[in-house]
């Protein structure tokens, strides 16, 4: 293992997110990144104020809305920032998703090895109250990982999927890389958490998504099946 100690630079995009969950998320995130890359897609609201309040935030902004029209543009933006900031690793992570409260006490153990160079984990999407997540079908977080956490190579040529929605959050060398620890670290993801969240983020996927798993999204209740969130022993 190496002796020096890895830094953690969070990147993140953000568009009017003032009454959403940003100040819970960057508090959080302050906690234990070294420091956050904000690219705002030209909001609106006290989105970029909630952003600079933040020491560890380095904000850049974009004068016109990019992301609903090209999202791919948008995160190549946000990567070239990210790494002019000489980045050890690099937590690919959005403005409505915190980890687990025991994840600032043991990201560190994360990047400071030579074991491996990527960490999946697993995002469970709350749905209805902060107390419960959704299971049915393709929201079943038992049965997919996501690799948010990765380590930044700098002879590395990446590049990123151009598709203009869902294009992934991290480059697709990422997503290659041959040694991956997926950690048992559970992410909350607040997205769907609130009807008006649900309605917002329908209407706007549906203008380019007609998946099966989008049209879940306005199931009946009925269908819809919920498991209740347990929190995690912390162990300092």
């Amino acid at each position: 293992m190496s002796d020096l100690r890895q830094r953690l630079t969070a990147m993140m995009i953000v568009r009017n997110e003032a009454n959403r969950y940003l100040q819970e998320v960057l508090t959080h995130l302050s906690s234990y990144a070294d420091q956050i890359i904000i690219l705002d897609d030209a909001s609106t609201d006290d989105t970029p104020s909630i952003c600079r309040s933040f020491p560890k935030v380095l904000l850049c902004q974009e004068e016109e809305p990019l992301f609903e029209t090209d999202e791919s543009l948008v995160r190549l933006k946000l990567w070239n920032y990210t790494i002019q900031a000489n980045p050890d690793w690099i937590l690919a992570i959005d403005a409505d998703e915190i980890f687990e409260e025991r994840f600032p006490y043991e990201v560190k153990d994360l990047i400071n090895q030579d074991e491996f160079d990527a960490v999946e984990f697993r995002l469970f999407d709350l749905w209805g109250d902060p107390e419960h997540y959704r299971i049915d079908g393709g929201w079943n977080p038992w049965v997919k990982k996501v690799r948010m956490l990765f380590r930044y190579i700098p002879q590395q040529t990446y590049t990123w999927s151009r598709s203009k929605l869902h294009c992934g959050r991290v480059p697709l060398e990422v997503l290659k890389y041959p040694r991956v620890y997926q950690s048992d670290l559970r992410v909350k993801h607040y997205g769907w958490l609130r009807p008006e969240d649900i309605n917002n983020k329908y209407t706007r996927y549906s203008k380019h998504d007609h998946s099966e798993h989008l049209q879940s999204v306005l199931a009946p209740p009925d269908q819809i099946k919920l498991e209740k969130w347990i929190a995690g022993k912390i162990i300092p």
